[in-house]
């Protein structure tokens, strides 16, 4: 399709009709002539025979098998590979345990529960091991927080925007309620020395992943979790025990957890080293960006939607998050970040976790081109595109937190470009 000229791009709705009442001529169903409107005669099958039987474990409707983590594995090494979390098909802020995004490095670990065994050892005062049963003794403590991958979104590094949904984008990225000991509690236990900086953490996978983490970190607001959202860690995301981070990067949130070992500098691994650094424009290596910076997204309406209604009321609706802190406010822009509204924040607001926003629009059928920018409590504000890159230069993999663009033509289908 060619597209109109910059200048008719521009036209950007009146604020009034982006954030203000819905005035005007209203596109959502209404009931017309209701006094009018019946059932059918008929009852629907499902009000005709009694409903199904009860189930040990709960599952999604057979209508909504659609919803599903798409899968992006590595041919050349079984086991490698991701797994996204479909933002676009989701609403609220929790993540359902079966569509948390996953990275597995070796392939998921089938773990015996009554066999493993977590060690701290290395400079404290006395080693100390802790089966299941043992750590299930411990007072627990519950925290709402995101996990994100370090490589989430990296595709907005190509030269070329890439065409998949939000959530097969953007969706390595997800927000649950973790419960377990606070990780202090256990290092406080085995006594600490005063020349321990970092931790090895060790995961029981066959990749037995290992990463440094600063101690202050561990010491802070670090979670040896047991539960998600209520219920026992599943397998892939980390049973019987794994490392939460709030606000880290996702690769320091070790599953199945084995080993943690205090050190007086960082191991240097292949997965703080090759991995997870980036070569800046000055020829310098970015190395150990443990934080998440601000970052949000529209989910809806963003590609593979529509917008039947031509003029109609939309809803736009994303997620804001930060590993700084709290979401203090989003804006939206329809004019490709000439003019911006604040959206709505629904509460509550919490640290280092997915904050939803919206906003209705009245669309009259322009051209338009959406974008959400986030500020933190820190003040940090979401960067452009042209701005992330002009730090950090072109040969970036890790850590892109963008602000994302849909286009909106004036037929009302979505495509992701890279602003105007």
């Amino acid at each position: 399709m060619n597209k109109p000229p910059v200048q008719s791009r521009r036209q950007f709705l009146q604020k009034a009709a982006l954030g203000g009442a819905l005035a005007g001529t209203v596109s959502l169903p209404l009931l017309v002539n209701a006094d009018k409107l019946e059932f059918p005669d008929n009852l629907p099958e499902w009000m005709r025979a009694p409903g199904g039987e009860f189930g040990n474990y709960g599952q999604p409707s057979k209508h909504e098998q659609q919803v599903i983590r798409w899968i992006s594995a590595n041919p050349a090494a079984p086991g490698n590979g991701v797994s996204w979390t479909p933002l676009h098909d989701l609403q609220g802020t929790i993540t359902p345990n079966g569509l948390h995004y996953e990275r597995h490095h070796n392939g998921v670990p089938q773990i015996d529960p009554t066999q493993h065994i977590l060690l701290i050892d290395g400079m404290v005062e006395q080693a100390l091991s802790f089966d299941i049963e043992s750590l299930m003794r411990y007072p627990m403590v519950s925290r709402i927080c995101f996990i994100e991958c370090g490589g989430n979104s990296n595709s907005g590094w190509r030269s070329n925007p890439i065409q998949s949904q939000a959530g097969y984008a953007h969706g390595l990225v997800s927000n649950a309620e973790w419960t377990g000991i606070p990780l202090k509690l256990l290092l406080k236990e085995a006594g600490i020395q005063t020349s321990a900086k970092w931790v090895i953490a060790e995961g029981a996978d066959a990749a037995a992943l290992n990463i440094s983490i600063p101690l202050e970190k561990l010491l802070d607001d670090a979670l040896l979790a047991l539960y998600q959202n209520g219920e026992r860690l599943r397998p892939e995301n980390g049973y019987p025990m794994r490392l939460v981070l709030p606000g880290w990067e996702g690769i320091l949130n070790v599953k199945w957890l084995r080993q943690l070992r205090l050190t007086d500098e960082p191991i240097m691994s292949r997965d703080e080293t090759s991995q997870y650094t980036e070569l800046m424009p000055d020829g310098s290596a970015r190395q150990f960006t443990f934080i998440n910076e601000a970052k949000s997204l529209i989910t809806s309406p963003s590609l593979g939607m529509m917008l039947p209604d031509n003029p109609g009321i939309y809803q736009i609706s994303g997620l804001a998050w930060s590993g700084r802190g709290k979401i203090t406010r989003v804006e939206i822009s329809a004019d490709g970040g000439d003019s911006w509204v604040d959206a709505k924040l629904q509460g509550p607001i919490l640290d280092k976790a997915f904050t939803r926003f919206s906003l209705p629009w009245h669309w009259q059928g322009e051209y338009a081109i959406l974008q959400s920018r986030a500020t933190d409590e820190t003040g940090y504000v979401q960067p452009s595109r042209e701005a992330l890159i002009e730090n950090r230069g072109k040969h970036g993999f890790f850590h892109y937190n963008a602000i994302v663009s849909w286009e909106i033509t004036e037929e009302g289908d979505i495509n992701h470009v890279y602003g105007f």
